[in-house]
């Protein structure tokens, strides 16, 4: 069974880095690996020190890269219902150019990026397949598609399909408008049942594991946070949390004593606002982590003597449900008693105190409008209710 490792956080947060590096480490480790960038903005090769292209090349022993070609990518996997898009665009009188460029549906590119996953699990072509996702988890979040329009493909494209052949030609003799024919149909209802796949796969928690990338950076935090609620709330599996870029003990100087305790503050942050997930850390290397050396040396910061694909951590801590119109946030908190928890709601944020501890909850933007209607503690968990919008 497969492996898939995704890397995902802020932009600038070092995910490439940490991404080859993971590769690195489990390719030495025996495992036939493939380390892949979905982010249109490819470093992975300067990482790798190698000249990459939208089909794997071999970059070492076990070791593969590939860096996603956006045009490429759509002519394999949306191909025919982009050139309807196209041809529809421009018989409503766009030029034939601009056509294809606005046949480009928002969320395709990273979708079609995140579909090579897929088709490599299908293939058992891999062990492990490394993902250096794009800078935010927008492209996790449009895995939802299947979930939202289940109902149409299921329910109305079985119509379409009959109703058609009825259509088109009367159609036809009222307007040169192209419609969708049975090859169009049949790729819209494959590529739904693919990205279906897709959903399936990486929420399951035995194949798939998401890590956040962060530095010890107050707005960086933030944004982590905010990316870790929506994974939480479509059911990505998170097993850990990667700070990188911090100073090491060994810089000295009053300007790095500034920046050393500002980061322990944060460090200590951090910990708490994304326990019990596992904190991973990485200095700051006093030169560019380059090259297939160079990335081991990072892989040793991160994972020790550990191998890199196992899971660091089983659950979700935080779950988010919606049943009648409600919402409910669930938290476990084990060993915890109903008197020693105190919450609080300040703007996009929900405070949770127990005991001398704090832990502050990012809230995702479904829940930002809601007020809370209760909370309970029970066998655990923490159950926060939201009202009706």
């Amino acid at each position: 069974m497969s492996r898939i490792l995704l890397f995902t956080g802020k932009g600038g947060t070092g995910k490439t880095t940490v991404s080859a590096a993971t590769a690195v480490c489990a390719a030495k480790l025996g495992y036939k690996t493939l380390a892949i960038s979905t982010d249109s903005a490819h470093s992975l090769g300067d990482s790798l020190e190698h000249e990459l292209g939208p089909e794997p090349a071999l970059v070492s022993k076990n070791l593969w890269a590939q860096e996603s070609n956006i045009l490429y990518n759509l002519e394999k996997h949306w191909g025919t219902i982009k050139k309807w898009l196209a041809a529809l665009m421009a018989w409503r009188g766009l030029d034939e150019i601009v056509a294809e460029e606005v046949a480009v549906l928002p969320g395709m590119e990273e979708l079609a990026n995140l579909l090579w996953v897929y088709y490599y699990e299908q293939e058992q072509t891999y062990d492990v397949v490394v993902v250096d996702c794009a800078p935010t988890a927008e492209s996790l979040r449009l895995l939802t598609l299947p979930e939202v329009a289940g109902w149409w493909f299921k329910k109305l494209l079985p119509v379409g399909r009959k109703l058609m052949p009825i259509a088109t030609p009367i159609v036809n003799r009222v307007t040169d408008m192209p419609l969708p024919d049975k090859e169009i149909l049949d790729s819209v209802e494959e590529l739904f049942y693919r990205l279906e796949g897709l959903r399936a796969l990486l929420s399951d928690p035995k194949k798939t594991s998401i890590r956040l990338l962060l530095n010890p950076e107050k707005m960086v935090i933030k944004e982590a946070q905010r990316t870790y609620a929506y994974l939480n709330l479509y059911g990505y599996p998170t097993d850990a949390v990667v700070c990188n870029r911090i100073i090491p003990a060994r810089a000295d100087g009053a300007y790095f004593e500034k920046w050393k305790k500002a980061q322990a503050e944060y460090l200590r942050d951090i910990e708490e606002r994304f326990s019990p997930l596992p904190v991973m850390r990485v200095p700051l290397l006093d030169t560019e982590a380059v090259g297939l050396k160079r990335l081991a040396e990072v892989g040793e910061y991160l994972y020790g003597s550990s191998d890199p694909t196992q899971v660091f951590f089983e659950g979700q801590p935080i779950s988010i449900e919606h049943n009648d119109g409600l919402y409910t946030l669930t938290m476990k908190l084990p060993f915890v008693s109903k008197g020693d928890v105190f919450l609080l709601r300040s703007g996009d944020e929900l405070i949770i105190t127990i005991g001398n501890q704090r832990r502050s909850i990012i809230l995702p933007q479904v829940l930002l409008e809601r007020q809370v209607k209760e909370a309970k503690f029970d066998a655990g968990e923490l159950k926060v209710i939201f009202e009706e919008d």
